[in-house]
């Protein structure tokens, strides 16, 4: 076999694995966060389907499924269809380019967990996540209804705007690692944990960690879904297998916001101590991701106000100052 119809092969296999395991992990995770969110709040959780009720998935899944796909009267149809894809889509289109194990030998060949090394690869993930954020808009515009329109808006204004803080997050990363790949940003943390970037950037590991939950629709700094004002915010008009799409694509940006953070500043796949660096790499994923569901069980939904606040007043000057001091540093 050639080495050109090897690579297609081994690259079109990566595509496959990466959609059918993410697509199952993002609908675990929804098991994962109601029982942590029972244990949290002193209730049961999902308890009656399976052992300790995990298989409370399945039976979820299935109504998604056949549950009836309802358009509401007066909605822009074609764009009221798509957007839940573009939510899916683009969120699973960004794990192109990142690596989540170290290389390993497989018969002889070198397999690399990465379908696309590409040498701008911070940016090619910063240019998917956004494209996200169009989804939820349109979503909520072509609902026609107020709701889900103040929802989907005020999701674009907060995520364009924290858009900004992570943007320079990621730059000083950049400054000092002088890459754009994540496996070079990965090799520059190679000597042990003091050179974890958490310890170098600790005020953009802090920024980008709170631009991530922005970007991901996730309590306390969630606007697009705020139960207590919008109902269900840009979803409420969705039903069924689209409004599925929205969630698959919400937890699968969830996971990939935890091996971004893990790679950029915990280390990444490299080895921790006796922890060979795949078994840590899964294990800081894990860590990050729980975050999640702390906060969700923890906090409560910021206004409108204090989040834009928050934002322009206190984050983006403290990225911006932080940014200035890493460049003369580095120079």
């Amino acid at each position: 076999m050639s080495e050109t119809m090897l690579f297609i092969i081994v690259t079109l296999i990566k595509c496959l694995l990466v959609i059918a395991i993410f697509a199952s992990l993002a609908g675990f995770a929804t098991y994962l966060e109601r029982k942590v969110l029972g244990y949290v709040h002193r209730r049961l959780g999902p308890d009656m389907v399976g052992p300790a009720g995990v298989l409370q998935i399945v039976p979820d899944m299935i109504k998604l499924f056949t549950k009836e796909d309802l358009i509401p009267y007066m909605t822009n149809s074609k764009v009221f269809k798509v957007a839940p894809l573009v939510s899916a889509i683009c969120a699973f289109m960004a794990f192109a380019a990142v690596p989540i194990f170290p290389e390993f030998t497989l018969f002889g060949h070198t397999i690399k967990p990465i379908i696309a090394d590409v040498n701008i690869a911070v940016l090619y993930i910063a240019g998917c996540s956004s494209l996200c954020a169009y989804a939820i808009f349109l979503g909520g515009m072509s609902s026609s209804s107020k709701y889900p329109l103040i929802g989907g808006a005020r999701g674009l204004v907060t995520i364009i705007s924290y858009e900004g803080v992570s943007g320079l997050c990621l730059l000083a990363v950049v400054l000092l690692t002088g890459s754009m790949s994540l496996v070079d940003i990965n090799a520059y943390q190679e000597g042990g944990i003091l050179s974890w970037l958490v310890f170098k950037q600790p005020i953009a590991f802090v920024l980008f960690t709170i631009a991530i939950f922005i970007e991901t629709n996730r309590t306390p700094l969630c606007l697009a879904e705020n139960d207590p004002e919008l109902v269900a915010g840009y979803g409420t008009e969705y039903s069924g297998l689209r409004w599925g799409m929205f969630f698959i694509g919400e937890y699968a940006s969830m996971i990939l916001g935890s091996i971004l953070i893990t790679l950029l500043f915990l280390g990444g796949y490299n080895d921790f101590y006796f922890i060979p660096g795949a078994i840590a790499m899964i294990l800081k994923i894990c860590f990050v991701f729980s975050w999640y569901f702390w906060a969700r069980g923890t906090f409560p939904h910021l206004r409108a106000d204090q989040v834009m606040r928050m934002s322009y007043l206190i984050l983006l000057p403290v990225a911006g100052a932080n940014l200035i001091i890493t460049a003369l540093l580095a120079l």
